[in-house]
């Protein structure tokens, strides 16, 4: 079908301009092929979604998808231009439907969250650590440690691994899954607003929308007249409700699965927030691997972004209301605690080694303190990433207060 399109493009535009609507709609770049070759279809990846979001790293901050890895020479991307365009060739319906596909998706990958944390492994050693942080709080100073994350992180491996990968591995590209296709959702929405936003640029006043079927039946105009105002103003008035309602996507996904994950017969899902510690730790050592893999001549497995986690995170956080409960742990002051004392030891050693002129000890120092800083930098980049996300999920609000406000 693509093909039979763009070809027909190929033909002169002298030939049918003027002569048909079709030939009007050719120059005004409103034909349905003006989508060729303009990067993957929106029901592409609706139809593979299990697919697209394997094999796609999310950015949220450019709200870019790019391909994890190619056997050509360069990667594809997937932006919302493209997604505006695949929508204005197939019509602002597909956006809903592209929903339904994703929340199909998502019901899938729940049973999986649910079975990992259902594990017996898994839940006695969840228990244990939450155990442990209630009853030493005061000594912690109200954080969780984290060299008691790191334990976890390292114990997860001893139970096994599968094509080299720990079921922490597993469960942390599981939750970046999730993410990824919410931030698909995302994108789905901001690319129909983008279109609506092309097509309604011509009303001057969106909050004073002009009927134009009142206007022609006051001036007595002809029945064919106030039959083209009839459809024009239904026109508009869907345009714009599209343009207005594009932010409840995530509103919808939220209030489809919250009451199950609430519900106390699922309360196993409810010491989630005590492994996102492990699950971080898990997550900054794969990023720097993976960043280090862009300078080296073998890019397997190279990438520069993964935001899926966060936004993954944020929304299983927010389904099972657990916001306030992972703030208590305060896991990002308890890094920063961690990595400014390691650097402060390695600054003390620096100065010892300076004053011995032992130049090999330095130089491991040094090796040592910017390790110390990378790692620092990736925590605080996965902290404002999270943050972001959970803006789209008003995590500012417990499950009462955003319900009372409704």
């Amino acid at each position: 079908m693509h093909g039979t399109h763009c070809g027909l493009l190929s033909i002169p535009p002298a030939m049918s301009t003027g002569t048909s609507p079709r030939g009007l709609a050719y120059t005004y770049g409103c034909f349905l092929g003006d989508f060729c070759g303009k990067g993957l279809d929106v029901l592409e990846i609706m139809r593979n979604i299990h697919l697209f979001v394997s094999n796609y790293l999310y950015n949220l901050n450019n709200q870019i998808f790019v391909e994890r890895s190619s056997n050509n020479k360069h990667l594809n991307t997937i932006n919302i231009r493209h997604i505006a365009n695949s929508i204005r060739t197939h019509g602002i319906g597909v956006m809903n439907t592209t929903v339904n596909f994703v929340y199909q998706f998502l019901r899938k990958k729940f049973q999986i969250f649910s079975q990992f944390l259902y594990d017996e492994h898994i839940k006695s050693r969840l228990i244990k650590d939450f155990r442990y942080f209630k009853e030493n709080k005061s000594q912690n100073g109200q954080k969780y440690p984290f060299d008691r994350a790191e334990k976890f992180h390292r114990g997860i491996r001893k139970l096994g691994l599968t094509n080299g990968q720990s079921y922490l591995d597993q469960f942390r590209l599981l939750i970046s899954q999730i993410g990824n296709a919410m931030g698909f959702v995302r994108m789905i929405r901001s690319g129909g607003i983008h279109c609506c936003s092309n097509a309604i640029r011509f009303i001057p006043d969106l909050d004073d929308i002009i009927t134009f079927t009142d206007l022609c039946e006051d001036e007595k105009l002809s029945s064919d007249t106030v039959s083209g105002a009839v459809k024009l103003d239904s026109v508009i008035s869907n345009l714009s409700k599209n343009f207005s309602e594009g932010t409840e996507y995530f509103k919808l996904l939220v209030d489809a699965f919250a009451p199950a994950f609430q519900d106390p017969k699922n309360g196993h899902m409810k010491n989630f927030f005590i492994i996102i510690p492990s699950l971080t730790i898990n997550f900054v050592e794969q990023s720097i691997s993976s960043k280090e893999k862009l300078s080296r001549k073998n890019k397997v497995g190279a990438a520069f972004t993964d935001d899926g986690f966060a936004m993954g995170v944020a929304y299983i956080l927010k389904l099972l209301n657990l916001y306030h409960e992972f703030d208590s742990l305060h896991w990002f002051q308890s890094v920063h605690e961690k990595y400014s004392k390691d650097r402060a030891e390695v600054h003390k050693q620096k100065a010892a080694a300076v004053g011995k002129e032992d130049r090999k000890l330095l130089e491991t120092m040094n090796l040592t303190s910017r390790r110390l800083e990378v790692y620092q930098q990736e925590f605080d980049l996965l902290n404002y990433s999270l943050s972001s996300a959970r803006i789209f999920f008003r995590a500012d609000l417990s499950a009462e207060e955003e319900k009372d406000q409704n």
